[in-house]
């Protein structure tokens, strides 16, 4: 009987096979080749510089008119657009019959309708009457009629709101952003609502009911500081109508009944105030009329928190994130000719020989790329968000908030972009072995089908949606901050730097290519010969 003896590895050839080694050879392989090295170093660079010059462009100016047309130089002027109490840029456009409410009390009304309407002749300007200059048309989704109390008639002011909706049943809705829903359904003469708003210094309550008998409370709204005497009343508006990328004003018409306001004695008769309009929310003229205690309010506009739109109102924060492309191009073709280089000069078969557990020499490549580009993209994007925001502001724009966690996920987030987008071209290096061809196909896959999607606008909305929720571009949504709110019209598009995924799902997206290109690649290099 024989036994056959299986030599002990040398203390040198266990420490070759150890990944820690592994991962010493390929960074000590990355720093040599000073080429790539100064790429790195140019992709920091190009984000920080890129991104900042992006900012410090940009200028929100006014060009004083007169009689014949503009005159004199542009001057910076302020944003236009109004901000609600939490610093966010909203549309408060909407018109109002309201009175004084002082001290505690309530306000109570029927709705009984909400209509669109349009002008007959296709125009947009309705005249002084627009129920003799427009006539019924469809009403648009979130268009809104209701009971209101705020602060004052001044866009931007505290509110809440109890109302119904075109196509979206009644909501409790208060300071912009927040919203619940109450009773279900559209609001017809067969299917009236009755909606009211009780104050208790700054707590107001919200209630709603099918027949004026059975209330149901919908939500309750603190708005601190409010003073004692406030505006209660009546509102209508209506929303821009978007299709696609086009957008147009619409006007709403809404019968009102049974309103009342218990309680403390208001001040005045009821009056109308056109709220807002103009920049950055165009809107029509609206009016009422009142018979009895029943009245017709017809309004246009919107009250809701807005973003970036073809409107072009407000800068996001992170537009300083442009140079980030550039650094992209660099850190893929450096990713891609980290493996293929080594094909092209032989030195493939001295390190697979040197070590032959060909998947942890991939592993061990793809550690350093990602850690290299991660470190560039995160030390290029630091500065890129506050610098950045405070340059838009020096040029009088508005950027919109963001919290500090927000900022943290963007500057990391870019960082993680770089880093992922090497690891997928090193993978894609490795299955091609050809520096040219790996280069071109991440580019396509990444780069340019985001160009096409986004911001070159030059695919379908359809088709653009799609791209950016199944190919690696979807990465790109790890940038995005400013949220697209369901209960807002708005042309929330790739164009608009809106993703079809949320941040961490698109950046998801891009991982899951990047994973399986390892994968393919290290089934690939096991099985082909060096």
């Amino acid at each position: 009987m024989t036994a056959t003896m299986t030599p002990e590895k040398t203390g040198t050839e266990a420490e070759r096979d150890s990944f820690g080694w592994l991962l010493r050879a390929e960074w000590t392989k990355f720093r040599t080749v000073r080429g790539w090295v100064i790429a790195m170093v140019i992709a920091a660079a190009v984000t920080a510089g890129v991104g900042l010059w992006a900012a410090s462009g940009p200028q929100n100016s006014c060009q004083p008119s007169g009689p014949n047309g503009p005159i004199g130089s542009p001057v910076a002027c302020k944003p236009v657009n109004p901000l609600g109490p939490g610093g966010e840029a909203v549309a408060d456009s909407f018109y109002f019959v309201h009175r004084t409410l002082t001290g505690n009390g309530s306000i109570t009304a029927r709705v009984t309708s909400l209509t669109g309407l349009k002008s007959p002749n296709g125009g947009i300007a309705p005249g002084p009457d627009p129920e003799r200059n427009f006539v019924r048309g469809s009403v648009q989704p979130w268009a809104k009629a209701g009971i209101i109390i705020e602060q004052s008639s001044r866009p931007g002011s505290p509110y809440t709101a109890m109302m119904v909706t075109g196509q979206h049943g009644v909501w409790m809705q208060y300071d912009y952003t927040q919203d619940t829903p109450g009773l279900p359904g559209a609001v017809a003469t067969s299917a009236p609502r009755w909606l009211r708003l009780v104050r208790s210094g700054d707590t107001l309550t919200g209630y709603d009911s099918a027949d004026g008998r059975h209330w149901i409370r919908v939500g309750t709204a603190d708005l601190a500081g409010l003073p004692g005497a406030v505006q209660a009343g009546l509102f209508v508006t209506s929303p821009l109508a978007v299709a696609g990328q086009n957008t147009a004003p619409s006007l709403a018409s809404a019968a009102f009944d049974h309103v009342s306001t218990p309680g403390p004695r208001p001040g005045g008769g009821w009056r109308g105030t056109g709220v807002g309009g103009g920049a950055p929310y165009p809107s029509l003229p609206g009016g009422f009329h009142q018979a009895g205690g029943a009245f017709t309010v017809h309004g246009s506009g919107d009250i809701a928190p807005i973003g970036p739109s073809p409107a072009g109102l407000g800068k996001p924060g992170d537009d300083g994130l442009v140079g980030a492309f550039v650094a992209l191009i660099v850190v893929i073709v450096v990713g891609a000719m980290f493996m293929t280089a080594e094909y092209r000069r032989g030195l493939i078969r001295t390190t697979l020989a040197a070590s032959p557990a060909r998947g942890r020499v991939l592993a061990a490549k793809a550690v350093v790329i990602g850690s290299v580009s991660f470190a560039a993209g995160l030390i290029g994007a630091a500065p890129v968000i506050p610098v950045g925001a405070s340059l838009l502001r020096g040029h009088g724009n508005y950027v919109f908030p963001m919290s500090a966690l927000t900022e943290v996920r963007l500057v990391a987030g870019t960082a993680a972009l770089l880093a992922v987008a090497a690891v997928l071209a090193l993978a894609v290096g490795t299955i091609l072995r050809h520096s040219a061809g790996a280069i071109t196909a991440v580019i396509a896959l990444v780069v340019v089908t985001y160009f096409f999607s986004a911001p070159l606008a030059v695919l379908p909305l359809g088709v653009a949606d799609w791209l950016l929720r199944v190919t690696p571009a979807a990465g790109f949504a790890i940038q995005q901050y400013v949220p697209a709110y369901p209960q807002v019209s708005n042309a929330y598009t790739p164009q608009n730097g809106y993703f079809p995924l949320a941040p961490w799902a698109g950046f998801g997206v891009l991982c899951l290519w990047a994973a399986l290109a390892l994968w393919l690649a290290a089934v690939l290099l096991r099985r082909r010969d060096a």
